[in-house]
Protein backbone atom coordinates (compact mmCIF):
# COMPACT_ATOMS: atom_id res chain seq x y z
CA UNK A 1 0.00 0.00 0.00
CA UNK A 2 1.43 3.40 -0.91
CA UNK A 3 1.11 6.58 1.06
CA UNK A 4 -1.05 7.93 -1.73
CA UNK A 5 -3.49 5.04 -1.58
CA UNK A 6 -4.28 5.79 2.07
CA UNK A 7 -6.51 8.70 0.94
CA UNK A 8 -4.26 11.52 2.18
CA UNK A 9 -5.89 14.70 3.41
CA UNK A 10 -4.88 18.14 2.24
CA UNK A 11 -6.49 20.45 4.83
CA UNK A 12 -4.26 22.82 6.79
CA UNK A 13 -4.50 21.09 10.23
CA UNK A 14 -3.44 17.80 8.65
CA UNK A 15 -0.62 19.48 6.73
CA UNK A 16 0.72 20.93 9.98
CA UNK A 17 0.37 17.56 11.70
CA UNK A 18 2.20 15.84 8.86
CA UNK A 19 5.02 18.39 8.90
CA UNK A 20 5.37 17.91 12.66
CA UNK A 21 5.51 14.15 12.23
CA UNK A 22 8.20 14.49 9.55
CA UNK A 23 10.27 16.66 11.90
CA UNK A 24 9.93 14.08 14.68
CA UNK A 25 11.03 11.23 12.41
CA UNK A 26 13.89 13.31 11.01
CA UNK A 27 15.12 14.11 14.51
CA UNK A 28 15.29 10.38 15.27
CA UNK A 29 17.22 9.75 12.03
CA UNK A 30 19.79 12.49 12.67
CA UNK A 31 20.25 11.35 16.27
CA UNK A 32 20.99 7.84 15.04
CA UNK A 33 23.47 9.32 12.54
CA UNK A 34 25.37 11.14 15.29
CA UNK A 35 25.47 8.03 17.46
CA UNK A 36 26.68 5.94 14.50
CA UNK A 37 29.63 8.28 14.02
CA UNK A 38 30.66 8.20 17.68
CA UNK A 39 30.25 4.43 17.91
CA UNK A 40 32.31 3.93 14.75
CA UNK A 41 35.19 5.92 16.26
CA UNK A 42 35.28 3.63 19.28
CA UNK A 43 35.12 0.60 17.01
CA UNK A 44 38.08 1.85 14.96
CA UNK A 45 40.15 2.35 18.12
CA UNK A 46 39.26 -1.18 19.21
CA UNK A 47 40.48 -2.63 15.93
CA UNK A 48 43.78 -0.78 16.16
CA UNK A 49 44.23 -1.84 19.78
CA UNK A 50 43.63 -5.54 19.08
CA UNK A 51 46.02 -5.38 16.13
CA UNK A 52 48.68 -3.92 18.50
CA UNK A 53 48.88 -0.78 16.37
CA UNK A 54 48.05 1.52 19.31
CA UNK A 55 47.98 1.32 23.10
CA UNK A 56 45.04 2.96 24.79
CA UNK A 57 45.84 5.18 27.78
CA UNK A 58 44.71 4.08 31.27
CA UNK A 59 42.19 6.92 31.46
CA UNK A 60 40.44 5.53 28.39
CA UNK A 61 41.03 1.81 28.55
CA UNK A 62 39.97 -0.88 26.11
CA UNK A 63 36.94 -2.12 28.04
CA UNK A 64 35.51 1.36 28.43
CA UNK A 65 35.85 1.76 24.67
CA UNK A 66 34.36 -1.69 24.04
CA UNK A 67 31.32 -0.93 26.22
CA UNK A 68 30.75 2.44 24.54
CA UNK A 69 30.99 0.89 21.08
CA UNK A 70 28.61 -1.97 21.89
CA UNK A 71 26.00 0.12 23.67
CA UNK A 72 25.97 2.95 21.13
CA UNK A 73 25.95 0.77 18.02
CA UNK A 74 23.81 -2.18 19.13
CA UNK A 75 21.34 -0.43 21.41
CA UNK A 76 21.22 3.27 20.57
CA UNK A 77 21.96 3.74 16.84
CA UNK A 78 19.62 0.96 15.78
CA UNK A 79 16.86 1.93 18.19
CA UNK A 80 16.72 5.61 17.22
CA UNK A 81 16.70 4.78 13.51
CA UNK A 82 13.98 2.13 13.83
CA UNK A 83 11.74 4.35 15.97
CA UNK A 84 12.19 7.18 13.45
CA UNK A 85 11.46 4.92 10.48
CA UNK A 86 8.40 3.41 12.11
CA UNK A 87 7.09 6.79 13.22
CA UNK A 88 7.22 7.90 9.60
CA UNK A 89 5.69 4.63 8.32
CA UNK A 90 2.67 4.89 10.62
CA UNK A 91 2.17 8.64 10.34
CA UNK A 92 2.44 8.54 6.53
CA UNK A 93 0.11 5.61 5.91
CA UNK A 94 -2.49 6.47 8.56
CA UNK A 95 -3.37 10.10 7.73
CA UNK A 96 -5.01 11.85 10.64
CA UNK A 97 -4.65 15.04 12.64
CA UNK A 98 -2.73 13.77 15.65
CA UNK A 99 -1.00 15.01 18.76
CA UNK A 100 2.76 14.52 18.71
CA UNK A 101 3.09 14.81 22.50
CA UNK A 102 3.61 11.10 23.15
CA UNK A 103 6.05 10.76 20.25
CA UNK A 104 8.20 13.69 21.39
CA UNK A 105 8.02 12.45 24.99
CA UNK A 106 9.39 9.12 23.85
CA UNK A 107 12.22 10.75 21.92
CA UNK A 108 13.21 13.01 24.84
CA UNK A 109 13.19 10.14 27.35
CA UNK A 110 15.31 8.04 24.97
CA UNK A 111 17.74 10.92 24.52
CA UNK A 112 18.11 11.56 28.26
CA UNK A 113 18.72 7.86 28.85
CA UNK A 114 21.30 7.73 26.07
CA UNK A 115 23.22 10.78 27.30
CA UNK A 116 23.19 9.56 30.90
CA UNK A 117 24.40 6.09 29.93
CA UNK A 118 27.11 7.40 27.61
CA UNK A 119 28.49 9.86 30.14
CA UNK A 120 28.73 7.16 32.81
CA UNK A 121 30.53 4.82 30.39
CA UNK A 122 33.02 7.48 29.31
CA UNK A 123 33.68 8.38 32.95
CA UNK A 124 34.81 4.80 33.49
CA UNK A 125 31.99 3.80 35.83
CA UNK A 126 30.27 1.23 33.59
CA UNK A 127 32.79 -0.93 31.72
CA UNK A 128 30.41 -3.89 31.81
CA UNK A 129 30.05 -4.33 28.02
CA UNK A 130 26.69 -4.13 26.31
CA UNK A 131 25.80 -7.52 27.81
CA UNK A 132 25.39 -5.84 31.19
CA UNK A 133 24.45 -8.78 33.40
CA UNK A 134 26.13 -9.52 36.77
CA UNK A 135 28.66 -10.02 38.31
CA UNK A 136 30.28 -6.93 36.75
CA UNK A 137 28.73 -3.97 38.52
CA UNK A 138 28.19 -0.55 36.95
CA UNK A 139 27.15 2.77 38.43
CA UNK A 140 23.42 2.97 39.23
CA UNK A 141 23.24 5.82 36.72
CA UNK A 142 24.16 3.40 33.92
CA UNK A 143 21.23 1.13 34.75
CA UNK A 144 18.95 4.14 35.15
CA UNK A 145 19.97 5.48 31.74
CA UNK A 146 19.37 2.12 30.08
CA UNK A 147 15.95 1.92 31.73
CA UNK A 148 15.02 5.37 30.46
CA UNK A 149 16.09 4.41 26.94
CA UNK A 150 13.73 1.42 27.02
CA UNK A 151 10.86 3.36 28.58
CA UNK A 152 11.24 6.00 25.86
CA UNK A 153 10.83 3.34 23.18
CA UNK A 154 7.66 2.19 24.92
CA UNK A 155 6.24 5.70 24.54
CA UNK A 156 6.98 5.55 20.81
CA UNK A 157 5.51 2.06 20.58
CA UNK A 158 2.26 3.01 22.32
CA UNK A 159 1.97 6.11 20.12
CA UNK A 160 2.13 3.91 17.01
CA UNK A 161 -0.20 1.29 18.47
CA UNK A 162 -2.79 3.95 19.36
CA UNK A 163 -2.70 5.19 15.76
CA UNK A 164 -3.35 1.70 14.43
CA UNK A 165 -6.21 1.21 16.92
CA UNK A 166 -7.72 4.50 15.70
CA UNK A 167 -7.40 3.33 12.09
CA UNK A 168 -9.13 0.00 12.74
CA UNK A 169 -11.98 1.69 14.59
CA UNK A 170 -12.42 4.24 11.80
CA UNK A 171 -12.01 1.62 9.03
CA UNK A 172 -13.14 -1.77 10.40
CA UNK A 173 -13.41 -3.32 6.93
CA UNK A 174 -9.94 -2.24 5.77
CA UNK A 175 -6.59 -3.89 6.33
CA UNK A 176 -3.97 -2.05 8.34
CA UNK A 177 -1.64 -0.42 5.76
CA UNK A 178 1.29 -2.78 5.32
CA UNK A 179 4.08 -0.36 6.46
CA UNK A 180 2.08 0.43 9.62
CA UNK A 181 1.41 -3.28 10.19
CA UNK A 182 5.13 -4.10 9.96
CA UNK A 183 6.03 -1.23 12.27
CA UNK A 184 3.51 -2.07 14.97
CA UNK A 185 4.21 -5.82 14.80
CA UNK A 186 7.88 -5.09 15.40
CA UNK A 187 7.16 -2.73 18.29
CA UNK A 188 4.83 -5.28 19.92
CA UNK A 189 7.67 -7.81 19.76
CA UNK A 190 9.99 -5.16 21.22
CA UNK A 191 7.68 -4.50 24.19
CA UNK A 192 7.44 -8.23 24.97
CA UNK A 193 11.22 -8.64 24.64
CA UNK A 194 12.11 -5.64 26.80
CA UNK A 195 10.02 -7.01 29.68
CA UNK A 196 13.09 -9.14 30.37
CA UNK A 197 15.51 -6.24 30.61
CA UNK A 198 13.05 -4.28 32.75
CA UNK A 199 12.85 -7.26 35.13
CA UNK A 200 16.65 -7.44 35.14
CA UNK A 201 16.86 -3.74 36.02
CA UNK A 202 14.61 -4.36 39.01
CA UNK A 203 17.43 -6.57 40.29
CA UNK A 204 20.44 -4.57 39.08
CA UNK A 205 19.40 -1.12 40.29
CA UNK A 206 18.91 -1.99 44.00
CA UNK A 207 22.07 -4.15 43.85
CA UNK A 208 24.16 -1.32 42.38
CA UNK A 209 22.84 1.05 45.05
CA UNK A 210 23.94 -1.34 47.79
CA UNK A 211 20.41 -2.04 48.96
CA UNK A 212 20.81 -5.83 48.57
CA UNK A 213 23.68 -8.02 49.87
CA UNK A 214 24.18 -9.77 46.56
CA UNK A 215 22.64 -10.87 43.28
CA UNK A 216 21.89 -14.13 41.49
CA UNK A 217 24.23 -13.99 38.49
CA UNK A 218 22.52 -16.79 36.58
CA UNK A 219 19.11 -15.13 36.90
CA UNK A 220 20.43 -11.83 35.52
CA UNK A 221 22.00 -13.70 32.59
CA UNK A 222 18.71 -15.43 31.85
CA UNK A 223 16.72 -12.20 31.99
CA UNK A 224 19.26 -10.42 29.80
CA UNK A 225 19.21 -13.09 27.10
CA UNK A 226 15.43 -13.18 27.21
CA UNK A 227 15.87 -9.65 25.80
CA UNK A 228 19.29 -9.95 24.16
CA UNK A 229 18.46 -12.27 21.30
CA UNK A 230 15.09 -10.73 20.36
CA UNK A 231 17.09 -7.49 20.13
CA UNK A 232 18.70 -9.00 17.03
CA UNK A 233 15.29 -9.61 15.45
CA UNK A 234 14.28 -6.05 16.33
CA UNK A 235 17.14 -4.85 14.11
CA UNK A 236 16.35 -7.39 11.41
CA UNK A 237 12.62 -6.61 11.33
CA UNK A 238 13.51 -2.93 10.84
CA UNK A 239 15.72 -3.91 7.90
CA UNK A 240 13.09 -6.29 6.50
CA UNK A 241 10.54 -3.46 6.54
CA UNK A 242 12.83 -1.51 4.21
CA UNK A 243 13.55 -4.53 2.02
CA UNK A 244 9.85 -5.27 1.55
CA UNK A 245 8.37 -1.78 1.22
CA UNK A 246 11.10 0.62 0.06
CA UNK A 247 13.57 -1.32 -2.08
CA UNK A 248 11.00 -2.16 -4.81
CA UNK A 249 10.27 1.55 -5.36
CA UNK A 250 13.85 2.10 -6.57
CA UNK A 251 13.15 0.04 -9.72
CA UNK A 252 9.36 0.54 -9.97
CA UNK A 253 8.71 -2.90 -8.58
CA UNK A 254 5.90 -4.10 -6.37
CA UNK A 255 5.65 -6.11 -3.17
CA UNK A 256 5.48 -9.78 -4.13
CA UNK A 257 2.74 -10.67 -1.62
CA UNK A 258 1.05 -8.67 1.11
CA UNK A 259 -0.07 -11.91 2.79
CA UNK A 260 3.39 -13.51 2.74
CA UNK A 261 4.93 -10.36 4.18
CA UNK A 262 2.47 -10.32 7.07
CA UNK A 263 2.93 -14.04 7.72
CA UNK A 264 6.70 -13.56 7.92
CA UNK A 265 6.36 -10.76 10.47
CA UNK A 266 3.77 -12.64 12.52
CA UNK A 267 6.15 -15.60 12.66
CA UNK A 268 8.96 -13.29 13.81
CA UNK A 269 6.64 -11.86 16.46
CA UNK A 270 5.83 -15.33 17.77
CA UNK A 271 9.30 -16.90 17.56
CA UNK A 272 11.70 -14.06 18.37
CA UNK A 273 11.40 -14.17 22.16
CA UNK A 274 11.39 -17.86 23.23
CA UNK A 275 14.92 -18.51 21.90
CA UNK A 276 17.36 -16.86 24.33
CA UNK A 277 18.60 -19.99 26.11
CA UNK A 278 20.73 -20.93 23.12
CA UNK A 279 23.11 -18.27 24.47
CA UNK A 280 23.40 -20.30 27.68
CA UNK A 281 24.32 -23.77 26.44
CA UNK A 282 27.09 -24.17 29.04
CA UNK A 283 25.32 -22.42 31.91
CA UNK A 284 24.56 -24.67 34.89
CA UNK A 285 21.10 -24.87 36.39
CA UNK A 286 19.21 -24.91 33.09
CA UNK A 287 17.99 -28.34 32.00
CA UNK A 288 18.94 -29.79 28.64
CA UNK A 289 15.26 -30.04 27.76
CA UNK A 290 14.68 -26.30 27.97
CA UNK A 291 17.86 -25.62 26.00
CA UNK A 292 16.76 -28.10 23.35
CA UNK A 293 13.33 -26.43 23.04
CA UNK A 294 14.90 -22.99 22.55
CA UNK A 295 17.28 -24.47 19.98
CA UNK A 296 14.39 -25.85 17.94
CA UNK A 297 12.52 -22.54 18.11
CA UNK A 298 15.68 -20.71 17.01
CA UNK A 299 15.83 -22.89 13.91
CA UNK A 300 12.17 -22.01 13.40
CA UNK A 301 13.07 -18.34 13.05
CA UNK A 302 15.04 -19.28 9.94
CA UNK A 303 11.74 -19.91 8.13
CA UNK A 304 10.53 -16.27 7.91
CA UNK A 305 14.04 -15.28 6.82
CA UNK A 306 13.91 -17.77 3.95
CA UNK A 307 10.41 -16.52 3.13
CA UNK A 308 11.79 -12.98 2.99
CA UNK A 309 14.66 -14.02 0.71
CA UNK A 310 12.18 -15.72 -1.63
CA UNK A 311 9.82 -12.73 -1.69
CA UNK A 312 12.54 -10.14 -2.29
CA UNK A 313 14.22 -12.07 -5.10
CA UNK A 314 10.83 -12.84 -6.64
CA UNK A 315 10.13 -9.09 -6.59
CA UNK A 316 13.42 -8.51 -8.46
CA UNK A 317 12.65 -11.15 -11.08
CA UNK A 318 9.04 -10.12 -11.73
CA UNK A 319 9.98 -6.46 -12.18
CA UNK A 320 12.87 -7.37 -14.48
CA UNK A 321 10.65 -9.58 -16.64
CA UNK A 322 8.12 -6.78 -16.99
CA UNK A 323 11.01 -4.61 -18.19
CA UNK A 324 11.91 -7.21 -20.80
CA UNK A 325 14.85 -8.81 -18.98
CA UNK A 326 15.27 -12.57 -18.79
CA UNK A 327 17.71 -14.69 -16.82
CA UNK A 328 19.57 -14.33 -13.56
CA UNK A 329 22.52 -12.27 -14.81
CA UNK A 330 20.31 -9.96 -16.86
CA UNK A 331 18.13 -9.35 -13.82
CA UNK A 332 21.13 -8.57 -11.60
CA UNK A 333 22.61 -6.15 -14.16
CA UNK A 334 19.23 -4.44 -14.59
CA UNK A 335 18.84 -3.55 -10.91
CA UNK A 336 19.69 0.10 -10.00
CA UNK A 337 23.12 -0.47 -8.45
CA UNK A 338 24.00 3.21 -8.99
CA UNK A 339 21.21 4.35 -6.68
CA UNK A 340 22.49 4.39 -3.06
CA UNK A 341 18.94 3.91 -1.75
CA UNK A 342 18.94 0.52 -3.51
CA UNK A 343 22.64 -0.32 -3.25
CA UNK A 344 22.75 0.00 0.54
CA UNK A 345 19.99 -2.54 1.31
CA UNK A 346 21.07 -4.77 -1.60
CA UNK A 347 24.66 -5.01 -0.35
CA UNK A 348 23.22 -5.65 3.09
CA UNK A 349 21.27 -8.58 1.67
CA UNK A 350 24.47 -10.03 0.20
CA UNK A 351 26.18 -9.83 3.60
CA UNK A 352 23.19 -11.37 5.33
CA UNK A 353 23.52 -14.60 3.36
CA UNK A 354 26.76 -15.78 5.07
CA UNK A 355 25.66 -14.05 8.28
CA UNK A 356 22.45 -16.07 8.40
CA UNK A 357 24.25 -19.36 7.82
CA UNK A 358 26.73 -18.39 10.54
CA UNK A 359 23.80 -18.00 12.91
CA UNK A 360 22.74 -21.58 12.16
CA UNK A 361 26.27 -22.70 13.08
CA UNK A 362 26.12 -20.77 16.36
CA UNK A 363 22.82 -22.43 17.25
CA UNK A 364 24.35 -25.88 16.95
CA UNK A 365 25.42 -27.03 20.43
CA UNK A 366 28.61 -28.81 19.39
CA UNK A 367 29.73 -25.98 17.10
CA UNK A 368 28.81 -23.25 19.57
CA UNK A 369 31.02 -24.82 22.23
CA UNK A 370 33.98 -24.36 19.88
CA UNK A 371 33.37 -20.82 18.67
CA UNK A 372 31.34 -19.06 21.38
CA UNK A 373 34.18 -17.27 23.16
CA UNK A 374 36.23 -16.54 20.05
CA UNK A 375 36.38 -13.76 17.49
CA UNK A 376 34.07 -15.86 15.31
CA UNK A 377 31.13 -14.48 17.31
CA UNK A 378 32.34 -10.89 16.89
CA UNK A 379 32.58 -11.46 13.14
CA UNK A 380 29.06 -12.91 13.18
CA UNK A 381 27.70 -9.83 15.00
CA UNK A 382 29.23 -7.55 12.42
CA UNK A 383 28.17 -9.46 9.33
CA UNK A 384 24.56 -9.66 10.56
CA UNK A 385 24.22 -6.24 12.23
CA UNK A 386 27.12 -4.12 11.01
CA UNK A 387 26.43 -5.32 7.49
CA UNK A 388 22.77 -5.94 6.59
CA UNK A 389 21.19 -3.74 9.23
CA UNK A 390 23.55 -0.75 9.17
CA UNK A 391 23.87 -0.70 5.37
CA UNK A 392 20.10 -0.99 4.99
CA UNK A 393 19.51 1.87 7.42
CA UNK A 394 22.15 4.03 5.76
CA UNK A 395 20.73 3.37 2.29
CA UNK A 396 17.21 4.17 3.49
CA UNK A 397 18.51 7.39 5.06
CA UNK A 398 19.53 8.59 1.61
CA UNK A 399 15.84 8.49 0.75
CA UNK A 400 14.38 9.45 4.11
CA UNK A 401 16.46 12.54 4.87
CA UNK A 402 15.67 14.39 1.61
CA UNK A 403 11.97 13.47 1.82
CA UNK A 404 11.58 14.50 5.47
CA UNK A 405 13.61 17.71 5.12
CA UNK A 406 12.45 18.74 1.63
CA UNK A 407 16.09 19.10 0.57
CA UNK A 408 18.12 17.64 -2.27
CA UNK A 409 20.54 14.86 -1.36
CA UNK A 410 24.03 16.29 -0.95
CA UNK A 411 26.82 14.66 -3.01
CA UNK A 412 24.92 11.60 -4.31
CA UNK A 413 28.11 10.21 -5.90
CA UNK A 414 29.82 10.28 -2.51
CA UNK A 415 26.78 8.48 -1.08
CA UNK A 416 27.23 5.70 -3.64
CA UNK A 417 30.97 5.45 -2.95
CA UNK A 418 30.17 5.29 0.75
CA UNK A 419 27.87 2.28 0.32
CA UNK A 420 30.41 0.22 -1.59
CA UNK A 421 33.30 1.25 0.68
CA UNK A 422 31.27 0.09 3.67
CA UNK A 423 30.45 -3.20 1.93
CA UNK A 424 34.08 -3.94 1.07
CA UNK A 425 35.36 -2.90 4.50
CA UNK A 426 32.75 -4.95 6.36
CA UNK A 427 33.42 -8.01 4.18
CA UNK A 428 37.16 -7.82 4.92
CA UNK A 429 36.70 -7.15 8.63
CA UNK A 430 34.06 -9.80 9.30
CA UNK A 431 35.90 -12.44 7.27
CA UNK A 432 39.12 -11.77 9.19
CA UNK A 433 37.25 -11.99 12.51
CA UNK A 434 35.66 -15.31 11.58
CA UNK A 435 39.01 -16.73 10.51
CA UNK A 436 40.75 -15.46 13.65
CA UNK A 437 38.04 -17.15 15.70
CA UNK A 438 38.69 -20.46 14.00
CA UNK A 439 42.37 -20.04 14.89
CA UNK A 440 41.41 -19.53 18.55
CA UNK A 441 41.62 -15.77 18.96
CA UNK A 442 39.50 -14.83 22.01
CA UNK A 443 36.88 -12.12 22.18
CA UNK A 444 36.30 -9.63 25.01
CA UNK A 445 40.08 -9.55 25.54
CA UNK A 446 42.10 -6.37 25.30
CA UNK A 447 45.47 -8.00 24.57
CA UNK A 448 45.34 -10.95 22.19
CA UNK A 449 49.13 -11.16 21.77
CA UNK A 450 49.55 -13.02 25.08
CA UNK A 451 52.84 -11.21 25.68
CA UNK A 452 54.36 -12.55 22.47
CA UNK A 453 53.33 -16.20 22.83
CA UNK A 454 54.00 -18.15 19.64
CA UNK A 455 50.45 -19.52 19.39
CA UNK A 456 48.96 -16.03 19.49
CA UNK A 457 51.07 -15.00 16.49
CA UNK A 458 48.98 -17.25 14.26
CA UNK A 459 46.01 -14.89 14.35
CA UNK A 460 47.89 -11.57 14.31
CA UNK A 461 47.60 -11.21 10.48
CA UNK A 462 43.83 -11.58 10.80
CA UNK A 463 43.78 -8.82 13.44
CA UNK A 464 45.63 -6.56 10.99
CA UNK A 465 43.13 -7.37 8.25
CA UNK A 466 40.26 -6.70 10.64
CA UNK A 467 41.80 -3.31 11.51
CA UNK A 468 42.15 -2.52 7.80
CA UNK A 469 38.55 -3.47 7.07
CA UNK A 470 37.39 -1.50 10.11
CA UNK A 471 39.25 1.54 8.83
CA UNK A 472 37.35 1.35 5.53
CA UNK A 473 34.07 1.04 7.43
CA UNK A 474 34.91 4.04 9.62
CA UNK A 475 35.85 6.13 6.57
CA UNK A 476 32.60 5.17 4.87
CA UNK A 477 30.60 6.22 7.95
CA UNK A 478 32.42 9.56 7.85
CA UNK A 479 31.27 9.90 4.22
CA UNK A 480 27.72 9.12 5.30
CA UNK A 481 27.83 11.80 7.99
CA UNK A 482 29.15 14.31 5.42
CA UNK A 483 26.28 13.50 3.03
CA UNK A 484 23.62 13.54 5.77
CA UNK A 485 24.89 16.77 7.31
CA UNK A 486 25.51 18.39 3.94
CA UNK A 487 21.95 17.68 2.85
CA UNK A 488 20.61 19.73 5.74
CA UNK A 489 23.26 22.48 5.81
CA UNK A 490 23.35 23.08 2.04
CA UNK A 491 19.57 23.56 2.19
CA UNK A 492 19.21 23.05 -1.56
CA UNK A 493 15.52 22.62 -2.31
CA UNK A 494 14.62 21.10 -5.69
CA UNK A 495 11.64 22.31 -7.70
CA UNK A 496 9.89 18.98 -7.17
CA UNK A 497 10.03 18.04 -3.47
CA UNK A 498 11.61 14.61 -2.91
CA UNK A 499 9.27 11.86 -1.74
CA UNK A 500 9.66 8.65 0.24
CA UNK A 501 6.89 6.31 -0.81
CA UNK A 502 6.14 2.70 -0.01
CA UNK A 503 5.73 0.12 -2.74
CA UNK A 504 2.25 -1.16 -3.70
CA UNK A 505 1.40 -4.84 -3.64
CA UNK A 506 1.54 -6.80 -6.88
CA UNK A 507 -1.93 -7.00 -8.38
CA UNK A 508 -1.50 -10.74 -9.01
CA UNK A 509 -0.90 -11.50 -5.34
CA UNK A 510 -3.50 -13.47 -3.41
CA UNK A 511 -5.90 -11.68 -1.08
CA UNK A 512 -4.65 -11.26 2.48
CA UNK A 513 -6.66 -13.28 5.04
CA UNK A 514 -8.35 -11.11 7.64
CA UNK A 515 -6.87 -13.17 10.47
CA UNK A 516 -3.42 -11.76 9.77
CA UNK A 517 -4.66 -8.31 10.73
CA UNK A 518 -5.64 -9.40 14.26
CA UNK A 519 -2.55 -7.96 15.88
CA UNK A 520 -4.05 -8.01 19.36
CA UNK A 521 -4.57 -11.76 19.19
CA UNK A 522 -1.10 -12.41 17.80
CA UNK A 523 0.40 -10.25 20.54
CA UNK A 524 -1.36 -12.31 23.23
CA UNK A 525 -0.16 -15.57 21.64
CA UNK A 526 3.41 -14.21 21.46
CA UNK A 527 3.32 -13.23 25.13
CA UNK A 528 1.95 -16.64 26.12
CA UNK A 529 4.70 -18.41 24.15
CA UNK A 530 7.34 -16.27 25.87
CA UNK A 531 5.89 -17.11 29.28
CA UNK A 532 5.73 -20.83 28.50
CA UNK A 533 9.32 -20.84 27.22
CA UNK A 534 10.71 -19.10 30.30
CA UNK A 535 8.38 -20.02 33.18
CA UNK A 536 10.22 -23.30 33.79
CA UNK A 537 13.81 -22.01 33.58
CA UNK A 538 13.11 -18.86 35.62
CA UNK A 539 11.13 -20.80 38.24
CA UNK A 540 13.92 -23.36 38.48
CA UNK A 541 16.51 -20.64 38.95
CA UNK A 542 14.47 -18.88 41.63
CA UNK A 543 13.90 -22.10 43.60
CA UNK A 544 17.48 -23.31 43.28
CA UNK A 545 20.08 -22.43 45.88
CA UNK A 546 21.13 -18.88 45.02
CA UNK A 547 24.84 -18.10 45.26
CA UNK A 548 24.55 -14.36 45.71
CA UNK A 549 27.58 -12.30 44.73
CA UNK A 550 28.36 -8.75 45.87
CA UNK A 551 29.51 -7.76 42.39
CA UNK A 552 32.89 -6.72 41.13
CA UNK A 553 34.66 -3.96 39.28
CA UNK A 554 37.61 -5.28 37.29
CA UNK A 555 38.68 -1.98 35.80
Amino acid sequence: MTAASASPRTDEPFALSRAGGNLLALTHIYTSTLVLGIGALFGLLQGFSRASLITMPPEFDYYRMLTAHGVLMALVFTTFFITGLFTYAVYETIPRVRSLALGWTGYCVMLVGTVLTTVVILQGDASVLYTFYAPLKASPLFYLGATLLVLGTWCVAFDLIFNVIWFKRANPAKRIPLPAFLAVTTMIMWIIATLGVVAEMLLLLPWSLGWTPGIDVELTRMLFWYFGHPLVYFWIMGAYTIWYTLVPTTFKGKIFSDALTRVAFVMLLLLSTPVGLHHQYLDPGVSAGWKWMHTVLTYGVVIPSFMTAFAIFACFEIAAKRAGKRGFLATVRWLPWKNPVFAGPACGMLLFIPGGFGGIVNNSYSMDVLVHNTMWIVGHFHITVGGPVALTFIGASYGLIPALSGRKLFAPKLALIQVYTFFVGMTIMATAMHWAGLLGSPRRTSDVSYMGAQGAATWHPEMLWAAFGGTLVALSILMFIIVATGTYVANERPEVPPTFEFAPTDEDAMETPAVLDRLGRWAVIALVLAILAYAGPVSGEIHAHAYLVPGMRTW
